[in-house]
């Protein structure tokens, strides 16, 4: 996890904890530890965030569920098979809900 103030405010530590979420921060200055998330969050701005202007909240939440479920449900990755995320998570074993990030 990254080590920006909005990720470690008392906040997210105490949302964390009541939800009995063990937080790991790569190390300050090394954003290669989190390739894959720094990987997805730009292509989050550039296909989603950067190409739209929200006038509402409601509006923010829709169009990003919207890029959310094309992203999971429908289009497939490469570094997963040519599978979609829904479908990798679906042939797991075991289950994705009995695994755990370390």
């Amino acid at each position: 996890m990254d080590n920006g103030t909005e990720l470690t405010s008392l906040a997210m530590l105490r949302w964390a904890a009541e939800h009995r979420v063990r937080l790991h921060h790569i190390a300050p200055g090394k954003p290669t530890q989190n390739a894959y998330i720094e990987s997805f969050n730009g292509r989050f701005r550039d296909e989603c965030l950067n190409g739209h202007e929200f006038v509402t909240l409601d509006e923010a939440r829709a169009n990003i569920e919207e890029w959310r479920l094309d992203y999971n449900a429908h289009r497939p990755h490469a570094a997963l098979g040519g599978l979609t995320p829904d479908e990798f998570c679906a042939n797991l074993n075991p289950p994705l809900s009995y695994l755990a990030a370390v």
